[in-house]
């Protein structure tokens, strides 16, 4: 018992497991959404176009996390303005705007020996040298996400299972999506120093798809997500401490793990699409 204590009496450990999981916690409920959307590419992509917007805010000397956060929301509304067309699906348009972004970004720290140094954390990520104020983004982050949950829950969950009959119906899918893609690229800035661009899709992905295997209700599917997000990221923080292994990978690999249990209990059934009746 011991020695599980004792990394609770390093500060930057405490720093890093609070922020762990709350970042888990943040990124399963949005994930659930993003998700159940049939985009689950998205977080890959658009953590891809953030990392772009947040070295070109770096080189233009803009605060580092408002110009990641405008980069992010607009690249989220012209991801979503051109999958509304029927020609070019979802995955084309986060594959155009966000690769092309993340090229960018590439292109100029290519340039710059100091900028690799500098966003080394960005792409891999750096959980055991977060802050307070870290913790505090994060948290409120993870605030403005709840708080979106709670109070468009019915239009949300309409606009994610069938936009076309939602906005048929009277909901307004475009508000609705805009005010998504802002706490999507909001969540994607606030733990990219925590997980790092290229391990963020992961935390987006495999909470939501872990609570799905285990149940057809959307509003336990939200609740077990956020739990498996919240426990990966406490236990990856141990793991990584006592295996010595970087926190980001150690957290996925901990959920990853997860996946493959549940999967081998209940996944190779199978389970049918959510239907109507089942959503709470």
């Amino acid at each position: 018992m011991n020695e599980l204590l004792d990394p609770l009496r390093l500060e930057f450990f405490r720093n890093g497991m609070i922020v762990a999981m709350l970042a888990g916690a943040l990124c399963g409920m949005v994930g659930v959404y993003v998700v159940l959307r049939g985009m689950s590419y998205i977080g890959h992509g658009l953590s891809h176009a953030i990392f772009g917007g947040a070295v070109i805010s770096f080189v233009a000397k803009v605060n580092f996390t408002v110009g990641a956060a405008i980069w992010g929301f607009l690249s989220a509304l012209a991801i979503n303005r051109v999958a509304r067309r029927r020609t070019i699906g979802a995955d084309a348009a986060i594959g155009v705007v966000t690769t092309a972004s993340f090229a960018v970004g590439i292109a100029i720290i290519s340039r710059t020996s100091s900028l690799r140094r500098n966003f080394d954390a960005a792409l891999f990520g750096n959980v055991l040298g977060v802050g307070v104020g870290d913790v505090i983004l994060v948290a409120a982050v993870l605030a403005v996400a709840a708080a979106m949950v709670f109070v468009l829950y019915r239009p949300l969950l309409f606009v994610t299972f069938d936009p076309e009959v939602a906005e048929a119906s009277g909901v307004r899918t475009g508000a609705v999506d805009a005010m998504f893609s802002l706490v999507l690229a909001a969540t994607i800035v606030a733990t990219m120093n925590v997980l790092g661009v290229l391990l963020i899709a992961a935390a987006l992905v495999i909470p939501p798809v872990v609570a799905r295997m285990l149940t057809n209700s959307f509003r336990r599917m939200l609740w077990i997500a956020i739990v498996i997000g919240a426990a990966g990221g406490l236990i990856g923080m141990y793991v990584s401490y006592f295996v010595d292994m970087a926190s980001g990978p150690a957290i996925v690999i901990v959920e990853a793990a997860a996946f493959l249990v549940v999967y081998g209990l209940s996944g190779a059934r199978g389970r049918r699409a959510l239907p109507a009746g089942a959503i709470e």
